[in-house]
């Protein structure tokens, strides 16, 4: 295989990715009329960070993606930033061509070009469903005069009929919130933090709105904010769980110094959630970047650099600790399943003789293509001190995804996944906690990635790896005690579509 060959078979097969060049964090999410759309910061000019754009694209199913010219280029003034879509129904805004109406309205962070540098919040508009953006004379609306001030989450807030901005002061670890009747004019109204976690910068703050964990508890409002480091994997989402009355977000107390962490792995940074989802969606849905700062710009891929997570799901669970956050994939990948192979029941068995040797019995899954596959693990009874699969395997080569039960914890460790794009930063295991008994594992793989998750949503991990294109194997294994009861499903996952588009947006 030719090294751009090789490079390119890294691109995955159904998680989003632009067809060529850098992307990062997912912007502008939004449904309407039917399309899913999807912002994400863009280097039109190349596969390193830099030139700063929103990049387009649009699915009916958060599948197949239709790609849309550059939405909203860098301008001689300014580099463009995260931000947020909203539809503005009404046209409080005035940007619509009549009084009243509906009009798409992007705010964004607009980066100054140094020397004078400082960040301020921006619009642009768009008539026409979102395949045309013009960006407001009037900019910025709103500049405090920092240096950082960034990443503006904007929704309407029906209680008091008036547009709410979140957006982070990155270096005070505090995410304020605005209030606009039109969104041209923004209103201080309150402080959110220091609290959580503050060993790293905050960025790419979202708040929505969800039922609690049990059906006599009162709705609840999720703030994320993402921190630079701190978290297990460096990079990494952060929540707040509590109240918000337009105007103050408040978090139940107690507040975990070290973060409630929403997915533990490496590779989850920027969530933000899809606005105005139809009442269909049974749960709020969001994406996140699939990649880390610390080794995104090394990542052997070309030429494109970076990628999405699948889309999720998430919610609020109850715990004995009050309402937490769960995960679970989008269910509408099921589309993507090809015929399963089913293990109705696998045991493994290593005797307590042998544990102190290192040794592990596998089981190899024979004749699985380990490259693009959902696997689900039921295992109801395990007295094992450690146990897991091993996948992507070949010639000196596997990641291990692994319970150990002597600590409680779900782990990721790639330290022998593949190329390593960062000496420093990328070995080692990565940890969830996890709660007693029976257990079902999903695990997804495509080509450059491992996304895990737990039956209820408690835990999850996502992580790059970067294996031969020819390690493909997957193997059960087990050390210090047996695995019972165990059910074994696994289905190949097909391709999914990405649509070039015309300069007006259609299909090519």
């Amino acid at each position: 295989m030719s090294v751009p060959a090789m490079l390119d078979a890294y691109r995955p097969l159904w998680h989003f990715t632009a067809p060529t060049n850098w992307i990062n964090d997912p912007n502008g999410l939004i449904w309407l009329d039917g399309e899913y759309h999807l912002f994400y910061q863009h280097n039109p000019f190349g596969d390193q960070w830099g030139h700063m754009s929103w990049g387009h694209a649009v699915s009916t199913d958060l599948l197949h993606w239709q790609h849309l010219p550059l939405a909203i280029p860098e301008d001689e003034r300014v580099s463009i930033y995260s931000g947020s879509v909203v539809l503005d129904a009404h046209n409080t805004s005035g940007f619509g061509g009549a009084p009243s109406q509906p009009v798409l309205v992007a705010i964004y962070t607009g980066c100054k070009r140094v020397p004078e540098g400082g960040q301020g919040q921006e619009l642009a508009y768009s008539t026409d469903r979102g395949r045309t953006w013009q960006k407001y004379a009037g900019n910025p609306v709103l500049d405090i005069g920092l240096r950082d001030f960034r990443d503006p989450k904007v929704f309407w807030h029906e209680p008091t009929a008036r547009w709410v901005m979140a957006v982070v002061r990155p270096d005070d670890h505090q995410v304020s919130f605005y209030a606009s009747p039109n969104l041209k004019h923004w209103q201080h109204l309150s402080d959110f933090g220091p609290a959580g976690e503050v060993g790293g910068i905050w960025e790419c703050p979202d708040l929505i709105e969800m039922p609690a964990g049990r059906t006599d508890e009162p709705r609840r409002w999720v703030l994320k904010v993402d921190t630079f480091a701190g978290h297990p994997g460096g990079t990494g989402a952060q929540v707040f769980i509590g109240h918000f009355d337009g105007e103050r977000f408040t978090a139940e107390a107690p507040t975990e110094p070290h973060g409630l962490w929403v997915d533990h792995g490496c590779d989850f940074y920027a969530a933000l959630s899809w606005a105005d989802l139809p009442a269909t969606h049974g749960a709020p849905v969001w994406v996140g970047w699939m990649n880390n700062h610390a080794y995104a710009k090394h990542t052997p891929t070309a030429p494109w650099r970076g990628a999405m997570t699948v889309p999720r799901e998430f919610f609020l669970r109850d715990t004995p600790r009050g309402p937490r956050v769960g995960q679970r994939p989008w269910p509408g990948l099921a589309a993507l399943r090809g015929e399963p192979r089913t293990w109705p029941q696998i045991s493994l068995n290593h005797t307590a003789d042998d544990a102190g040797d290192g040794s592990v019995q596998e089981v190899d899954l024979g004749g699985l293509d380990g490259r693009s596959i959902e696997l689900q693990w039921d295992i109801s009874a395990a007295d094992a001190t450690q146990f897991g699969l091993r996948v992507r395997c070949g010639p000196g080569q596997h990641t291990v995804v692994g319970v150990d039960r002597s600590r409680n914890v779900l782990f990721i460790d790639r330290s022998m996944s593949g190329a390593v794009p960062d000496e420093t930063r990328w070995a080692g295991a990565r940890e969830a906690p996890l709660p007693t008994g029976p257990l079902r594992l999903r695990v997804l793989l495509d080509r450059c990635s491992v996304e895990v998750f737990t039956g209820d949503g408690a835990a999850s991990l996502t992580e790059l790896i970067f294996p031969d294109d020819a390690s493909r194997g997957v193997q059960l294994y087990a050390h210090g005690g047996n695995v019972r009861h165990s059910a074994l499903t696994v289905w190949p996952l097909a391709p999914s579509k990405a649509e070039a588009a015309t300069p007006n947006g259609a299909p090519a």
